[in-house]
């Protein structure tokens, strides 16, 4: 579907990745309504792209509807708003597990719910969400919610694809890897082996641009060789798990939850 002049919410608008979203977005023509906790954040980039803004803690069950009804008519949903949840499952509390299905998971499959039958009764629309690669293979080693949940979004978004088929209405999630200079992986500080690339924020926001306009399933964002190399652990998960500790995977786990520890 064409973006300019169509109406696009957006979640997780405060963090960098959502900036870049709203910038690619808005510089396409599209008008913008962008969401978050922080207020502080929001008013800035709304007074620069000329946005609406909504402030809204989706880890609040009950903010869901009331963000709906606020943003009015929308045609685009993109669902960018995630906490890190990295870390053994054992260093999280029941509090901190519920926060991160709620935000991660929980969310998108409400606003979903929300919003999508008003898109196909307009006769269009298209919902986007951000997973993660940790959402196709998951080897362990310190994030097993945060997998859950972006495991959880593939699935959700495959079928709601399926079910809205002939409505008008797509769905497609975005599969980021590794984001420098911005997002989660770039905030813990944790370094990355030698071997594995990254891709910036201004990547997502193009994949995100393509997914709406071209109405596209999935799309993976990362350098082709972590691609292949996500194709590969899919089709064997424990050799792609050995790998992974053998390559430093749980140095790497251990700096993510010790960085991201303070935003569950």
């Amino acid at each position: 579907m064409h973006v300019t002049g169509r109406t696009v919410l957006l979640t997780g608008a405060t963090g960098g990745i959502g900036q870049a979203i709203a910038r690619a977005l808005r510089d396409a023509g599209a008008d913008l309504v962008v969401t978050g906790r922080r207020t502080e954040s929001l008013e800035p980039l709304a007074g620069e792209l000329g946005a609406r803004t909504i402030a809204a803690d989706l880890a609040d069950p009950a903010a869901l509807e009331s963000l709906v009804e606020q943003a009015g008519p929308v045609d685009v949903l993109v669902a960018n708003a995630a906490l890190p949840a990295s870390g053994g499952l054992s260093a999280f509390s029941i509090e901190e597990i519920d926060r991160a299905l709620t935000v991660n998971l929980r969310a998108p499959i409400v606003l979903a719910r929300l919003l999508a039958p008003a898109m196909a009764q307009r006769g269009g629309g298209q919902i986007v969400l951000i997973s993660s690669l940790a959402g196709k293979t998951a080897s362990g080693g310190g994030a097993p919610l945060y997998s859950a949940t972006k495991f959880g979004l593939r699935g959700f978004g495959t079928a709601l694809r399926t079910d809205l088929h002939g409505t008008g209405v797509g769905v497609s999630v975005v599969f980021p890897g590794f984001v420098r200079d911005a997002g989660m992986f770039h905030d813990s500080g944790a370094q990355l082996p030698s071997l594995v690339g990254t891709s910036s924020p201004g990547d997502v926001a193009a994949a995100v641009l393509d997914a709406i306009v071209r109405n596209r399933g999935e799309i993976d964002v990362a350098p082709l060789s972590m691609r292949v190399g996500v194709k590969l652990a899919e089709l064997a998960p424990g050799l792609a798990s050995s790998a992974a500790r053998r390559f430093g995977g749980p140095r790497l786990a251990s700096q993510l939850a010790s960085g991201q520890a303070d935003k569950r």
